[in-house]
């Protein structure tokens, strides 16, 4: 590498070529093709042999501008609805510049002070945004999916402790399996956590009424009262990818009451229907769970990765996550968190300072806005489906998800999925907008997801009118 001071001189010039291409790529976001294929093949450019003295900070960064900001997936803007991805909002991407410019090591108090204690304000904003009692353990983490992990093992410490096991530092030998409970609306994140923490995957059980998966109470209780008194976690399910859907949380938290049982709440973007007072009957009872999960980098509009965990009992993630016994790392201390000893982590990224930006400046009224937005705008396209002979709406609106398919006149029941299909995989050739298909009750659905900041109904109506412009070719 060259000369220290010499670099730190090129740092500012390799910033400003950054500040320079943002201006034009942000504004060009709104009329840009999600994503244009043709510009692929410039991917191939960053490729090759590993050079042996380097081009310099202005020459990679000038190459990595040129090829970034036109092969990107252009996730960012507003006609993105695949997944669930929302932006990042200008103080948050502002925010995590900063975070990249300052370098903060998140995880221990005293690699950063700012960092630790900024993370205990957000967290505090958060859970006022959610409506949860402060007194809740929190800690950020890269995803929702680590936010699951993170909820799911102080779950599985907890369950543990019931059997007389301190799984931390014993592990799981000798203990029976985990009883994981369920409805069909459950993610696949959380079967991951499961897999991660060595619980299994496949171990988990659901109890469905009917071919959506919404559960079935009776027999879940049944499953609680067979277990005789023995712990078990439930699982609910705020907010289901396909549709929207959301298990009755308020109900899950009394059986969890009655049974002596653990209740998780995976709230991944479903969490924001607490933000809105037209949605928030989704979210009640969710504040009586014994840990929740949801994402910053879906409906927060933070960059990734970002996500949240909050824990009842304060001292479990402490007790999941901390005493590694390592000489050199300070003990736990309620005024100076060491973060990395209430999460998966253990260096980590200053999170927190993007999340602060964000709420910063466009507090809770500025959320509510944008949450009561891609409501109207998840709604408008559903009442656009179903007024039309060409498509079929296939489950109620309930936020920011329309799930549907296309149905022209005259194609038979038994080829809509696979013209659907076809459809899926056009819409992303074509490029201009972005919407995935996925299956549901046994259909090939499409079911974009309305959480960028920047989404309003015309988007939504550029993607009937791309559809319908390319489905009658398929």
């Amino acid at each position: 590498m060259a000369d220290p001071l010499k670099e730190q001189n090129v740092a500012a010039h390799a910033l400003a070529l950054v500040q320079e291409a943002a201006g034009p790529y942000l504004d060009s976001l709104p009329e840009r093709r999600v994503h244009d294929a043709t510009h692929d093949p410039l991917i191939d450019d960053l490729g090759g042999p590993l050079s042996e003295h380097g081009d310099g900070a202005l020459a990679a960064i000038e190459q990595l501008l040129a090829v970034g900001t036109q092969a990107s997936v252009h996730s960012a803007g507003p006609r993105f609805f695949h997944l669930v991805v929302g932006g990042a909002t200008p103080a948050a991407l502002a925010g995590d510049w900063i975070t990249a410019l300052l370098d903060q090591n998140s995880g221990l108090w005293v690699t950063s002070p700012l960092a630790s204690r900024t993370e205990t304000v957000v967290l505090g904003w958060l859970k006022d945004l959610f409506g949860l009692p402060q007194d809740f353990g929190a800690v950020l983490t890269p995803s929702a999916t680590f936010a699951n992990l993170t909820g799911l093992a102080a779950a599985r410490y907890w369950w543990a402790d019931r059997h007389g096991v301190d799984v931390v530092a014993q592990g799981l030998a000798g203990l029976p399996q985990l009883p994981v409970l369920t409805s069909g609306l459950v993610h696949a994140s959380t079967r991951k956590a499961l897999q991660i923490l060595g619980c299994g995957r496949d171990t988990l059980r659901t109890f469905v009424r009917d071919d959506a998966g919404r559960i079935d109470l009776a027999a879940l209780e049944r499953a609680l009262i067979e277990l005789d008194g023995a712990p078990a976690v439930i699982v609910g399910n705020l907010g289901e990818v396909n549709t929207g859907d959301s298990d009755p949380i308020d109900e899950l938290a009394d059986l969890a009451e009655q049974y002596g049982s653990w209740l998780h709440v995976d709230g991944a973007f479903g969490l924001f229907a607490a933000v809105s007072p037209r949605t928030a009957h989704l979210a009640r009872g969710v504040a009586r769970a014994d840990s929740i999960t949801a994402d910053g980098h879906k409906w927060l509009n933070v960059p990734q990765e970002s996500g949240f965990s909050f824990v009842k009992d304060n001292s479990v993630l402490g007790k999941t996550f901390g005493g590694w016994g390592a000489a050199y790392l300070p003990t736990l201390d309620d005024e100076q968190v060491s973060y990395n000893m209430h999460g998966p982590e253990s260096s980590r990224r200053a999170r927190a300072f993007p999340i602060w930006a964000t709420l910063r400046a466009y507090g809770r009224a500025g959320y509510r806005d944008m949450v009561e937005r891609h409501l109207d705008v998840a709604a408008h396209l559903g009442r656009v489906v179903d007024e039309a002979p060409d498509f079929e709406l296939l489950a109620p609106v309930q936020l920011c998800v329309t799930c549907f398919r296309y149905r022209p006149p005259g194609v038979p029941e038994g080829e809509l999925n696979a013209l659907n299909a076809r459809l899926g995989a056009a819409i992303l050739d074509d490029g201009r907008v972005y919407a995935g298909t996925t299956t549901y009750r046994g259909m090939t659905a499409l079911r974009p997801t309305f959480v960028n900041w920047r989404i309003t109904e015309p988007e939504a109506d550029l993607l009937i009118q791309v559809i319908r412009e390319i489905g009658p070719g398929l």
